[in-house]
């Protein structure tokens, strides 16, 4: 059931939150605060990522994510990340939202168009009818897109493999020319829908990037409750 036709039904309306962004922009950390922002308002709150999110999707992620001497084909990967999705929303996040709960979630469908699509050049028009396949008319509310310089981001992901000790994934290993075209893709998607995709320059303290986000959030929640 549509938003539209849960509010028409008289039932809650629950909201989807996305983040996005390349590898080190932040994205993970501001996941966590986006949920106690929100937690502190009194909203229930589901937390969630892609690819991933149930058990069978967080296999299809290590599919997508690990190393391995067969190379994996851009479309057996934009499949799999489509796989992965349709189990996603069918066992969670449809029925988080259909309960009224609000979902926020580590990337959606825009990785997809920036990673599958600006970083591969696979077809945006394939990427869209696999969507509408997927999601029908299913889309964030709100999509917070964390974006800086390449070389800042690429420092904060070096600085955070070395403090975790882990090494780095399959898209991670990618050069600079990808995320080149991954932030381009980003930015156009944010131009594009430039209501429902709000540009957080994540270039900064971590207390100021998080004061960017709370004032969009501050906005749209007072909005819809």
């Amino acid at each position: 059931m549509t938003h539209d036709k849960q509010e028409k039904a008289g039932l809650p309306r629950g909201r989807f939150i996305t983040l996005e962004g390349g590898e080190g922009v932040g994205k993970s950390t501001n996941v966590s605060f986006v949920v106690a922002e929100l937690e502190a308002r009194g909203i229930e709150v589901v937390q969630t990522r892609e690819p991933g999110g149930t058990p069978r999707a967080e296999a299809i992620r290590e599919l997508l994510l690990s190393a391995a001497e067969e190379p994996l084909d851009s479309d057996a990967e934009l499949l799999l990340v489509f796989a992965a999705r349709a189990q996603h929303l069918a066992q969670r996040i449809r029925p988080a939202l259909a309960r009224g709960a609000w979902v926020v979630c580590d990337r959606f469908t825009d990785a997809t168009f920036a990673y599958q699509g600006g970083g591969r050049g696979l077809s945006f028009e394939r990427i869209a009818l696999l969507e509408r396949l997927v999601q029908a008319e299913l889309t964030p509310d709100l999509t917070l897109l964390l974006d800086m310089p390449l070389e800042v981001a690429e420092q904060r992901l070096a600085a955070r493999l070395d403090r975790t000790k882990t090494s780095r994934d399959r898209f991670e290993q990618e050069q600079r020319d990808f995320f080149e075209r991954v932030r381009l893709a980003y930015l156009a998607r944010a131009e594009q829908d430039s209501w429902r995709v709000a540009t957080i320059d994540a270039d900064g303290s971590l207390d100021t990037v998080q004061r960017r986000i709370r004032l969009v959030l501050d906005e749209r929640v007072q909005q819809w409750t």
